[in-house]
């Protein structure tokens, strides 16, 4: 990645390869001059002013870095807009990508920025592009994000007259909004009475009733234990949903379809809501099967209006955490978005709401929609909103703190083509487990080629840059990838290419599984529930699995890439040690493709030099002409191919170079990797006698699936365990994943203790191999 803010925006007057845009995207014409959070570019470079709380010791100072450097931004040209008189500077008590979208709002209005960060923040990029930033603890949340009085002290101490939270955090709590109050900083947020009523879950859901929404079947009150969960998920019916009251964002969730799975639902659920929200509440409602996750997100100010905009699909999950968002939605139609967005309103009417709320729902084939939870809060996935209406959300947000009525009624509100939101997170895909490590390669998509001079748009939302490190203290979101297009169609098919040229290098990245949903037949034609991933995927995500089409692409671009390599090699021998070595115009090579999740296949290449062109045949039988950009030191190969017979392959798309192998080189295609190694024939033929190395059998060891801490350990050598019986439990950016027994048998070795650190694949817990198994 460049070293540039990342809320960036490719469009047809593009930003240089060098510098990705701050802003968020810019008025698509001159007319759009509206209060979109496109109109922020123009972000000077400038470095942030470390404030240090009192109560830190000066060790602290120490260790933050001494100078920032300055970066150079892409600026394009941002409407002329005048905003009334709101706040002169304003706090964001939040980390990452949501507190740099705050900052480039606030920034766009003419507020002054302070950011808060972690010991683990200190060189994070909100707190470089604010105007000042104030360090307010260690790296854990609970002793830095999540406490109250050190982001109180902040404000006083930098003169902050008012603070926006983000998402997560402190967010949703009342208490901090009214220590905020009693310090006399204002909330860029609802009141704490509105809050308290709608961000409870429990009193949220007996509102709602009153107020004549659809409501799901279940327990108002709040769970004492795990029995009083059996017992309430007994009258209700099983399968249930156990879930914190406070919070969101996937944490404490769990599905119950029987006592058991509902007692570890409460302990699991409970334990994760009291880590991520300081309130280990929960309820319990029935859980509908198959359902649409549709929500409404609501604006209102403190002059009794409140007005809805159009929906949002959010049905694709894993972990009951949402993966890809759309807006609108295929499956409402306008009388329904009618229902829904006037019921929202009364709740929120019913309640005194102000500020940027969303009310959830669930909603069937038959478009009967169930009130869900109300989140007291701006989303994660409000930039499709956004892009739809061309409104700023966060814009709204200050303008209705400052107590300014909205500047816009219902009857303002209009659809304007079709946003796809993909998450892209640091984690395995393939078991949706947390990745951490430093960024050492990090580029964003920009609008293709194709796209310029349309009203298309690409945007990232990010609080990341190349040389960033993912840590296990925080959520794994790398980016929010936003694509806007006229209609359904466009906005996924400029998702594919965007996912395709977005190059992440030092962490694994779920963009594998984002790439492959946006193209998958059902997602397309908008089949889709919040069971779409579990239901495609039943045994797990393995990665694109290649069809007679893309393996086409792959190997076309295999000879081309290494006909280009070999060329270079030869060049420079020609040039540097005999001018005998010319470089070659045909190469004839074996391309083994292989990966973790993959049989190995091989096929025969053959490559002939064309002027600018290269000739590539297939086994035999498939010839292409494959026409590239490319240069050796570029991530992206930009292929373009001819044939009379392509078996279906693209004609034009692009494939990410990763790395060269000790022989051949792996790269991505369709979002996953692949590993090309290249040989000659005779090499090829040595290869058919040598021997793999065995792979670990994982059936008698129990491995750390990712980096975290060990919060429960269930055996000790000597005892004895049945398949799938509980081993540990390991906790990673505020998820508890229970490690279940692979097998029956005595357990031989543990490894590790309640409280270690623990490496991703680290062997935890070891079985006694019996005599069978030694045979």
């Amino acid at each position: 990645m460049s070293s540039v803010s990342s809320i960036s925006v490719s469009r047809a007057a593009a930003l240089s390869s060098a510098a990705a845009a701050v802003a968020i995207p810019a008025a698509r014409t001159a007319s759009r001059a509206l209060s979109t959070v496109a109109s922020q570019s123009q972000i000077a470079p400038r470095q942030a002013r470390h404030v240090q709380p009192k109560s830190r010791q000066a060790a602290a100072v120490s260790a933050l870095p001494r100078s920032i450097p300055k970066r150079q931004y892409a600026t394009a040209a941002a409407p002329e807009k005048t905003y009334p008189k709101t706040f002169n500077k304003i706090l964001i008590a939040n980390r990452g990508e949501i507190a740099c979208r705050v900052i480039r709002t606030a920034r766009k209005m003419g507020i002054k920025t302070v950011a808060v960060y972690s010991e683990a923040d200190a060189s994070a990029l909100h707190v470089q592009l604010a105007d000042e930033a104030v360090l307010i603890g260690p790296a854990p949340t609970n002793q830095s994000y999540l406490v109250i009085e050190n982001i109180v002290k902040a404000c006083k101490q930098t003169g902050a007259e008012a603070v926006h939270p983000g998402y997560g955090f402190l967010s949703e709590n009342s208490a901090f909004v009214k220590a905020l109050d009693e310090a006399g900083v204002a909330f860029i947020g609802p009141n704490t009475s509105a809050m308290f009523a709608m961000g409870d879950k429990i009193q949220s859901k007996i509102i709602a009733r009153k107020a004549g929404v659809s409501c799901i079947p279940g327990f108002d009150g709040v769970v004492s234990d795990a029995e009083h969960a059996v017992q309430i998920s007994r009258e209700i019916g099983y399968p249930v949903m156990v879930k914190a009251s406070a919070g969101g964002g996937g944490k404490g969730m769990r599905i119950a379809w029987n006592d058991e799975e509902a007692r570890e639902a409460f302990r699991l659920s409970s334990a994760e809501a009291k880590s991520s929200f300081g309130d280990d509440r929960l309820l319990v409602e029935k859980f509908i099967e198959d359902p649409r996750h549709i929500e409404i997100q609501l604006i209102g100010d403190q002059h009794g209006n409140v007005v809805y905009l159009p929906e949002r699909e959010c049905s694709i999950q894993r972990r009951n955490q949402k993966v890809i968002e759309e807006a609108p939605s295929v499956h409402i139609d306008p009388e329904t978005r009618r229902k829904m967005g006037e019921q929202a309103v009364a709740l929120a009417k019913n309640v005194g709401y102000y500020s940027a709320g969303t009310v959830e729902m669930l909603c069937d084939a038959h478009r009967n929609f169930y009130f869900l939870e109300m989140n007291t809060r701006l989303q994660v996935e409000h930039p499709i909103t956004e892009q739809i209406t061309q409104l700023d959300l966060v814009e709204l947000m200050i303008l209705v703190a400052a107590g300014h009525p909205l500047p816009i009624a219902q009857s303002d509100v209009k659809i304007h083509g079709w946003a796809t939101e993909s998450r892209v997170y640091a984690e395995d895909p393939v078991r949706f487990l947390p990745s951490i490590g430093r960024l050492n390669h990090y580029q964003e998509p920009k609008l293709p080629k194709e796209y310029e001079g349309t009203n298309a748009i690409v945007r990232c939302d990010s609080g990341i840059r190349e040389g960033s490190e993912i840590s296990m203290y925080y959520d794994p979101m790398i980016c929010k990838l936003i694509t806007h297009g006229k209609d359904r169609k466009e906005s996924l098919e400029l998702m594919e290419k965007a996912l395709d040229s977005y190059v992440i290098k030092g962490v694994t990245h779920n963009i594998p599984l984002l790439r492959e949903v946006v193209a998958e037949a059902d997602y397309r034609e908008g089949k889709i529930s919040t069971k779409y991933l579990p239901t495609k995927y039943p045994k797990g995500f393995l990665g694109h699995q290649l069809t007679p089409a893309s393996t086409v692409e792959l190997l076309a671009t295999a000879g081309y890439v290494y006909a280009r390599r070999d060329e270079r090699d030869k060049s420079w021998i020609q040039t540097n040690v005999s001018k005998f070595h010319a470089p070659s115009q045909k190469w004839d090579i074996y391309v083994v493709v292989s990966n973790k999740n993959m049989e190995k296949e091989s096929h025969k290449v053959s490559v002939e030099k064309l002027g600018k062109e290269y000739k590539v045949v297939i086994n035999d039988e498939t010839e292409v002409v494959v026409d590239a950009d490319w240069t050796l030191e570029s991530s992206l190969v930009s292929v373009r191919l001819q044939g009379s017979d392509k078996s279906g392959a693209r004609d034009s798309f692009v494939v990410q170079y990763s790395e060269a192998l000790p022989v051949g080189f792996s790269v991505i295609h369709h979002g996953t990797s692949f590993n090309l190694n290249t040989y000659s024939p005779a090499q090829f033929a040595a290869t058919q006698f040598m021997k793999e190395k065995p792979k670990l059998d994982t059936s008698r060891v129990v491995l750390a699936p990712m980096p975290g801490t060990v919060v429960s350990l269930s055996v000790k050598p000597g005892d004895t365990v049945n398949e799938g019986s509980e081993i540990a439990i390991v906790e990673a950016m505020k998820m508890q994943n229970v490690l279940r027994a692979p097998r029956g048998g005595k357990i031989a070795k543990v490894n590790v203790s309640k409280g270690a650190s623990v490496a991703a694949d680290e062997i935890l817990v070891e079985f006694e191999v019996t005599p069978a198994a030694k045979s």
